[in-house]
């Protein structure tokens, strides 16, 4: 094809086909990582459900989102999880370092807790 024969609407098109595209394939990536990280499925079910989603992707990946429960046990800890880490967020490392540098002037710790205090707040953990 020459160049001057796609109008813009072609090429909107394609970009439209193309992004469409990309969605499926994450969706199918990540139905699939949900799939084999699930403790409620046996080696059999994970085994059916990936075949089912390769096989008839399109029916597969709308009938996983149907069956599959609300929300599972592990889901409701992996929420938890990262509402504590997000909820913690905000405070830099280097505001951290400056309180803990505070509790040290005004005694409330003493140098080996501000040490290991320090240490864990620079190691991230």
């Amino acid at each position: 094809m020459v160049v001057g024969e796609f109008t813009f609407l072609d090429v909107m098109w394609s970009m439209f086909i193309f992004f469409a595209w990309v969605m499926f394939i994450w969706l199918v990536v990540m139905l699939l990582s949900d799939n084999f990280r699930r403790t409620d499925h046996g080696g059999w079910a994970k085994a059916g459900w990936t075949l089912f989603i390769i096989i008839f992707p399109l029916f597969g990946a709308l009938i996983y989102m149907i069956a599959r429960p609300k929300m599972t046990d592990q889901d409701r800890m992996r929420t938890a999880q990262s509402q504590a880490y997000y909820a913690g967020g905000g405070v830099s490392t280097a505001e951290e370092l400056a309180k803990l540098s505070e509790l040290k002037a005004q005694g409330a710790i003493t140098d080996a807790e501000y040490e290991a205090l320090k240490a864990r707040t620079i190691s991230g953990s």
